[in-house]
């Protein structure tokens, strides 16, 4: 173990000499290199931020850092990327003017001077982030190590996105940021505004083959701690009865399954073809969200983004009390302020499914703290902010 570790802190070593051996190359000024959850989807808020300025054919040059393993997708819908830690991927790293990505970097990468590095992050926090997590249970580290490496990330960055207030102010404080916070909402949730409409969910619906009787839940849960092999092999106890589901539901709804991109295991829903479906692959949870009449997570963000298109919501948090006092910790108690119904067992969620109307007493006021700024405008202003401020030296 030892000598494998020396062995990586040699790479390591080399990689950041090669790095900043690249950086000293002519600048593009033009180019901009985005990458979303360290290369392995096209997705979030690079992904919208990315399609508008491809869109609006701004005279930029767009490329994606993409993971080894996932480039087919890149290659079969023709979007421009590079392989992540290639050698042609040192040579436009180092040498590109911005850097838009929703997840840290290595952290033996120095960031050049001459780059602007746009952290749009992914998410308006209910679990404690960093230095205000009391345990850090992630292996292969220590909280110390953890909260050292993200903070020495964060000086790195010259903008960070915020959704709202809220996420501001502990952004601030737990990455302990000091550079400029765009607070304008997040441009991955534009189009739950502007595609929120009866032909584009009708479309996706087709895509998905969903009869047209039947209605859609959609089970998004976050990912725990805990439950691991190893660094970066996260595994999930589905707690849901799905046969019981299937029995009670099955003539009414169709239910999809979104694991979280950390989890390295794939489910097993054979024999429930007609009934589930796992979309745990699928790049586009915004889909997902417009074409679902009603979510179930637990402590994932996604409920924060799904608030906006005022839909039913039900929280599945089986392990409520060990999460919250163990595992993690969350910034404000869910019992009193989550905006849907909390149940704990798979008996308890039917009862809702089929008893709930509409959304509870709470959730205009959760819109109104959480989702204020979501107008469908968000990454024109993400856009305006940084690239008109920063086109004074904008030529390749």
């Amino acid at each position: 173990m030892k000598k494998q570790l020396k062995r990586l802190n040699i790479v390591r070593q080399l990689s950041s000499f090669a790095f900043s051996l690249a950086s000293k190359l002519p600048t593009r000024k033009k180019l901009v290199v985005f990458e979303s959850f360290s290369g392995k989807q096209y997705s979030c808020n690079p992904r919208a931020i990315y399609e508008y300025m491809r869109d609006a054919n701004l005279d930029y040059e767009l490329v994606w850092s993409v993971n080894k393993n996932h480039k087919k997708k890149f290659s079969d819908n023709h979007i421009p990327h590079v392989e992540r830690l290639s050698l042609k991927w040192f040579l436009l790293m180092a040498r590109a003017r911005y850097w838009v990505t929703n997840s840290r970097m290595p952290n033996w990468i120095n960031k050049p001077n001459h780059t602007i590095y746009v952290q749009t992050w992914h998410g308006t926090p209910l679990k404690r982030l960093v230095s205000d997590m009391e345990h850090v249970r992630m292996p292969g580290t220590t909280k110390e190590k953890y909260v050292e490496n993200f903070h020495k990330e964060a000086r790195q960055w010259d903008y960070l996105l915020s959704p709202n207030s809220y996420s501001t102010e502990i952004f601030k404080r737990a990455f302990q940021f000091s550079n400029e916070v765009l607070q304008m909402g997040y441009p991955r949730n534009d189009i739950l505004v502007t595609g929120n409409s009866e032909e584009n969910i009708k479309h996706i619906r087709e895509k998905f083959t969903i009869p047209n009787e039947k209605k859609v839940l959609l089970y998004a849960p976050t990912w725990r701690d805990h439950q691991n092999s190893g660094p970066g092999s996260y595994h999930f106890d589905l707690k849901l009865d799905l046969k019981k589901l299937q029995e009670v539901l099955g003539h009414e709804y169709i239910l999809m399954l979104r694991m979280h991109s950390f989890i390295s295991e794939k489910l097993n829903v054979q024999d429930m073809d007609d009934f589930v479906l796992d979309v745990s692959e699928y790049h586009d949870i915004n889909e997902l969200y417009l074409v679902a009449d009603m979510l179930i997570t637990d402590y994932s963000s996604v409920f924060f983004d799904y608030a906006i298109l005022n839909r039913p919501i039900i929280f599945f948090a089986y392990d409520l009390e060990e999460y919250r006092d163990d595992i993690r910790g969350f910034y404000f108690p869910l019992e009193e302020k989550a905006p849907g119904p909390i149940v704990q067992t798979t008996d308890e969620l039917l009862e809702v499914i089929q008893t709930m109307q509409g959304s509870n007493e709470n959730f205009n006021q959760f819109t109104a703290q959480f989702c204020s700024l979501e107008d469908g405008g968000a990454t024109k202003r993400v856009v305006d902010a940084v690239f008109e401020k920063n086109e004074g030296a904008s030529s390749i």
